[in-house]
Formats: structure tokens, C-alpha cells, sequence
């Protein structure tokens, strides 16, 4: 091992938390000048330069930034396993980092990390809600829940809800427009759109007796948060196509109704992703199985 002492990687994980050598030093407890040791130190150990320095920040290298998401890693796995061997019951501890979708966090999520956070009080939850795609790699996220097909092959994923998306308008619109009688038909119609794996999703595909037409929408309205297009659809802007999961409250209420019925889509699951499947605190671990057993009831008493 080349790293002698693990304690130095808390000034690398101070330095790029604060991104300043002095900064970090304070935070520690040591002067400045045992920080920079410390740095140049692990460089030597290592052989790979960990930050460029000026005379106003520290900016840490591609290298650093592998090693420091490692090192991050590394420090809540000893904090979990003091907690672990400290305590009669093991108790789960520490910070979980999650990453969730808009509409999915909002009508589905919220109080299922209620209850996880109450089963355990030792974890705190850190929680980003948005549609954009996160770098699970190198955003600080221990856990991105995401919809549809994985691009990136160096991702750990495990499926935890598999849904298709349901095409769907308010009554409102229906009453006003008419509804679509094939997929061609939405040509004519205002369809409401977001981003999906952070492009504007169009291109809507449906089967019947396995051969599938591709239809490429428009509309009015497009939006980067799809939680809003949802919001849109049940007020009567337009046509809708969006995961059974985010709207099944709509459709149990009525207030949007199922299009083109006699048509299949395309299978839309639902992944957990961990930037490693190397070191996976448990508290992760333990969100995961209990996200995947909510989902599994969930599906048990209505269509997915």
C-alpha cells in the first residue's frame, strides 16, 4: 500500500471540500504548512500531482478526484463500522447522498424516506431532486435512482420498479380536442414533452401485434422538470406520456384518463445506481432493499 498513513487523505478530502489549503488546515486543527506536508506527501507516495495550486485556489487534478471519491468512500465506511461495533444493534449511521427524479421523489418517494429515516435515526438524508442526469461518478451522489436504459457501462445498477409509460390527458383537453384513435393521430394534437436521460424526449413508440410506429410530437410546451409536464397535462394543456409510476394517483383520481390503450409501449425501469459495487455502505445497501420492497407492493396492488 502506498498510502502510509489513511489520516492524510482527510486533508486532500478538506482541501477540495473548502478548496483552500488554509481553509482546510483550520478545519483540521493543523497549521498550513503541515497541510501542504501532508499534501506533498501522498503526491510523493502516489507519484501523480493531486491539485494545481495558484495563489487563489486549489484546484484538484482528474487523478485527485479519483482518489478523493475513494477516500470519501473509504471514511463513511470506518464511520459506519465504529458505529457498528459500538453498538449492541449495529445501527445504520451516516449521510446518504440520493439523486431522484422529479415527479417520482414528489408522488412517490418523500414518504417512503420518511419512514426509512424514522426506522433508522442515525442516517441523515441528503437528497437532489431534479431530471437532469447527474454524473453518478463524480457528483458527490451514493445513490441515483433513474429511468430507462443505462448508457454507462461502469455504473452498478439494479432494477428496482419496472413500469411502461402510459399515454394520458385531463378531461378538459379531451373535451375540447377529442382523443387521439392511433399513434399518428397525436400529429395532430398538443403533446407535452421533457427531458429524459437529459434530452427533450419526442420520439414516442407504441406496438400492436409486435410491430411498433414511431411518432415524432410537438407542442406548445417543453420543460426540464417533469413534474411540471404532469402538472400541465391535468390542468389541460395537452397529451402526455409519462411513467405509470408518476401518475397513478392522476389516473385513480380521474383527472387524467388512458390513451391509445390498445397499444403496447416501451418497458421503462426503474434503476438504483452506485457509482461502485466495490464499497457500499449499508445504509445504502439497506435503502435500496426497502425502496425495492415498496416498489414491490406498490406493484402487487396496481398496474406498473
Amino acid at each position: 500500500m502506498k498510502i502510509e498513513n489513511i489520516g492524510d487523505l482527510q486533508v486532500l478530502v478538506q482541501t477540495a471540500s473548502y478548496g483552500s489549503l488554509t481553509a482546510a488546515a483550520a478545519n483540521l486543527g493543523i497549521t498550513p504548512a503541515a497541510a501542504s506536508a501532508t499534501l506533498k506527501r501522498l503526491e510523493n507516495q502516489l507519484g501523480v500531482r493531486l491539485f494545481e495550486r495558484s495563489t487563489r485556489a486549489m484546484r484538484i487534478t482528474s487523478q485527485g478526484q479519483i482518489l478523493l471519491d475513494y477516500a470519501k468512500r473509504a471514511f463513511d465506511l470506518l464511520e459506519e463500522g465504529e458505529a457498528s461495533v459500538s453498538s449492541d444493534r449495529a445501527a445504520l449511521v451516516g449521510i446518504l447522498r440520493v439523486a431522484a427524479p422529479s415527479d417520482l421523489a414528489r408522488n412517490s418517494l418523500l414518504p417512503w424516506f420518511s419512514e426509512f429515516l424514522e426506522l433508522h435515526p442515525g442516517v441523515q438524508l441528503a437528497l437532489s431532486v431534479g431530471d437532469k442526469v447527474m454524473d453518478v461518478m463524480r457528483d458527490e451522489v451514493d445513490l441515483a435512482l433513474r429511468y430507462g436504459t443505462l448508457a454507462d457501462s461502469r455504473l452498478v445498477a439494479r432494477t428496482i420498479a419496472l413500469s411502461r409509460p402510459i399515454l394520458c390527458a385531463s378531461p378538459a383537453y379531451l373535451q375540447r380536442h377529442g382523443a387521439p384513435q392511433t399513434p399518428q393521430d397525436l400529429l395532430q394534437h398538443n403533446c407535452i414533452t421533457f427531458e429524459r436521460a437529459g434530452k427533450r424526449h419526442r420520439l414516442w413508440r407504441f406496438a400492436q401485434n409486435g410491430v411498433w410506429t414511431e411518432v415524432r410530437v410537438n407542442g406548445d410546451r417543453y420543460v426540464d422538470d417533469a413534474s411540471l409536464a404532469r402538472e400541465w397535462a391535468v390542468a389541460g394543456a395537452g397529451i402526455l406520456l409519462k411513467s405509470m409510476i408518476d401518475i397513478r394517483q392522476e389516473l385513480a383520481a380521474g383527472t387524467l384518463l388512458p390513451l391509445l390503450t390498445a397499444w403496447d409501449t416501451e418497458p421503462y425501469p426503474l434503476h438504483a445506481l452506485l457509482p461502485s459495487g466495490r464499497f457500499v455502505p449499508g445504509r445504502v445497501r439497506a435503502l435500496i432493499d426497502f425502496l425495492a420492497e415498496k416498489f414491490a407492493r406498490a406493484a402487487a396492488t396496481q398496474t406498473f
